[in-house]
């Protein structure tokens, strides 16, 4: 049987796992009331442990405080919230920062005022290359809508990956320790653009996460991505994402 026939046969019940899945994924953005347009989605994320908290990408979290909106005084973290859609309606919900894994790139953030429905969080160990996965997010942000896309990706190698940095400027001592060091992230068929940074890499059949989908990976830059989307794409293990939790004393389904 071809890669391809046992692609398909283990996706049989991807419809069935998206339904479970999407009502677990959020947008990661800003509200400013007094801003045209109010909204602006900058990434994906997805609700874990309790039900009250998010996993997203560091990165995205950073892009939203440096929001250079009109505050009238108040401080940028007063505008980041997870947008959500449940059937025709959306809504907002502010977030807080609750830890950052900067060097894995991803931030634990915390509902003030909901509970969603979360994921489970699955043993990255068991992944193998040539598995078949799904993510879900906002792929370019809302352009199309607040309507989550879903993809799905063979995992295509199991390999090292260097963090890469914005600049130069930031390469001071500790930074250049912290690029020799390399960990293992989920090379993926796949293509991933801007806004598909922070969604959940899960088993089609399952819906058990494994990963985050890191689109920085890809290219270094918003514009090249979406118009040289390179067919590959990076996931990181969720491993990373239970250490944050657990730091804070969230259990993980």
């Amino acid at each position: 049987m071809g890669a391809g026939s046992a692609q398909g046969q283990s996706s049989r019940g991807l419809p069935k796992t998206v339904k479970a899945v999407k009502p677990s994924i959020v947008g990661i953005g800003t509200l400013y009331p007094t801003r045209q347009p109010q909204a602006q989605l900058l990434g994906s994320g997805f609700v874990v442990g309790d039900g009250q908290h998010v996993m997203a990408n560091a990165h995205v979290y950073r892009a939203a405080v440096e929001d250079e909106s009109d505050r009238h005084g108040r401080p940028a973290e007063d505008f980041i919230v997870a947008f959500h859609r449940e059937g025709d309606n959306v809504s907002y919900h502010h977030v807080v920062k609750v830890s950052e894994d900067s060097e894995h790139d991803i931030v634990l953030l915390k509902l003030t005022s909901e509970t969603l429905p979360p994921l489970t969080l699955g043993d990255d160990a068991k992944v193998e290359e040539g598995q078949s996965m799904a993510f879900t997010g906002f792929p370019i942000g809302s352009i199309l809508g607040l309507y989550p896309a879903t993809h799905q990706a063979i995992v295509a190698s199991i390999t090292p990956i260097v963090q890469p940095m914005p600049s130069g400027r930031a390469l001071d001592n500790a930074t250049i320790s912290r690029l020799r060091k390399t960990y293992i992230v989920f090379q993926l068929d796949a293509i991933a653009y801007p806004g598909n940074s922070g969604s959940p890499l899960y088993d089609p059949e399952t819906g058990v996460v494994y990963g985050i989908v890191n689109s920085v990976f890809v290219k270094t830059t918003k514009e090249r991505i979406l118009n040289e989307p390179s067919g590959i794409a990076y996931a990181i293990p969720i491993r990373y994402a239970k250490a944050l939790l657990e730091a804070a004393n969230v259990s993980a389904r």
